[in-house]
């Protein structure tokens, strides 16, 4: 069983993203369930509607999920078994204020180490909850210190060994009764079946913190790992909000499609047998042993060629649907200008110019009026070469004041694509367009 396990605090990254496309394909590979659990425990950040977006975006992509919920639906069972440990002897109150545990911390820091657990609760006994409730005095609930090492086996970074004071007496119940992220996640795919977890490595620190809350509940299934490596800018920096390109709305309001941001992110850091690529294509070769550990760069330029070239393969009648035709002609138009452009955006822009009325007030007004005039009366013409010649025969036009006005006329720019390759896919609309 795999699982996406998204926040609805924020937009969807794109290392959100890569992970849910990996979770998505090996599971049909296994032939196995893929869920989404939308973990909105933290309250006061969740934004609304976000959740829903989340799962628009993932039908956006072609993800489909066997299941969907919410993480707060569980939460009375969340507390359940956290007050079980803490009366079977594996959990402790702690009443620590932040000010003792903030002292503690800067203590650790002028010393040079690293922060752990003072220790000073451990004694507490599990009688003292009834009584701490009644006084309401505020306290959280903390798991005991491992006694010996955490092993776990991840399919891309290998054997990782975590020391019991890395793991330390960390909070699995807060003061308001609300569990904590390892807590409520390692509980969760408890109670799913949750048994192969791919996600960023970002998380490394949390796996053998949910693998020692899963053992001391006493689950013994096995679960499989693998942390992908971190998406770096071109500065070589972690990708951050202040990364354009680190947002997945950000990608699709600029144009770029989601079968080539999803070849992108497949492909980035992987060993693909061919550069461009589909789902249904990686579906047949993707292997996570084949993901590189190192951290990789994301490369604007590389995914603009990547763009491109999906838009080449597109059906020409569904690439119009995009400029908002149903014409595989408008479909072909853009496919000749896919020579100088590579998104959606910059596309629509050049069929925009086309289709746009044209401006008369410029220098080439007056020439463009007069084969403005010619080619309303003229009847349709089939090939460029003829509909050139009689522009030229007709206006009597010597070819330097000809050739700049008639592009401006059919283009609505005095730049571009030959008129020899356009003209093939405007001629049913010349009217229109010579206006």
């Amino acid at each position: 069983m795999f699982r996406f396990a998204p926040s609805p605090t924020r937009d969807m990254h794109i290392e959100d993203l890569r992970v849910a496309i990996f979770n998505y394909i090996v599971a049909k590979q296994k032939r196995e369930q893929f869920i989404v659990r939308i973990e909105d425990g933290d309250k006061e950040r969740n934004i609304e509607g976000k959740d829903t977006e989340i799962l628009q975006i993932l039908e956006k992509f072609a993800l489909p999920h066997d299941r969907v919920f919410h993480q707060s639906e569980n939460l009375h069972i969340h507390q359940t078994l956290a007050i079980r440990l803490l009366k079977e002897g594996k959990a402790f109150i702690c009443t620590c204020t932040l000010e003792e545990i903030e002292a503690d911390r800067e203590l650790a820091k002028q010393n040079k180490i690293a922060y752990r657990y003072s220790g000073r609760c451990e004694m507490m006994q599990s009688s003292d909850f009834a009584k701490l409730k009644e006084e309401k005095r505020p306290f959280v609930i903390r798991l005991k210190k491992p006694d010996t090492p955490i092993s776990s086996h991840d399919i891309i970074k290998g054997e990782i060994i975590t020391n019991p004071a890395e793991v330390d007496s960390f909070v699995i119940l807060r003061t308001d009764s609300t569990p904590t992220y390892n807590f409520s996640c390692a509980c969760d795919d408890m109670l799913t079946g949750i048994d192969f977890i791919i996600i960023g490595e970002d998380h490394m620190s949390d796996m053998p913190k949910q693998i020692y809350i899963k053992e001391l509940l006493g689950y013994e299934s096995e679960t499989s790992y693998a942390h992908l490596p971190t998406i770096l800018n071109i500065k070589g920096k972690k990708m951050s909000k202040r990364d354009d390109a680190n947002s997945v709305k950000w990608l699709f309001s600029e144009g770029f499609i989601p079968d080539a941001i999803l070849n992108y992110l497949i492909g980035l850091g992987n060993k693909a047998p061919e550069e461009i690529f589909t789902l249904p294509d990686a579906l047949e070769w993707f292997e996570l042993e084949n993901i590189s550990e190192s951290p990789v760069r994301f490369d604007i330029d590389k995914l603009r060629f990547i763009n491109r070239e999906h838009l080449k393969r597109m059906d020409d009648k569904q690439l119009s649907t995009l400029f908002g035709f149903a014409d595989a002609d408008i479909g072909k138009l853009a496919k000749v200008y896919l020579e100088e452009a590579s998104t959606v955006n910059e596309l629509r822009r050049k069929i925009k110019a086309v289709f746009t009325a044209k401006d008369f007030d410029g220098e080439w007004g007056e020439q463009m009026r007069i084969l403005e005039n010619l080619i309303a009366q003229a009847e349709p013409i089939e090939t460029f070469n003829d509909f050139k010649s009689y522009l030229m025969k007709e206006s009597e036009l010597e070819e330097k004041n000809f050739l700049k006005p008639m592009r401006i006329l059919l283009t609505g720019t005095d730049h571009g694509p030959e008129l020899g390759d356009l003209y093939p896919h405007i001629k049913s609309y010349i009217l229109e367009i010579a206006s």
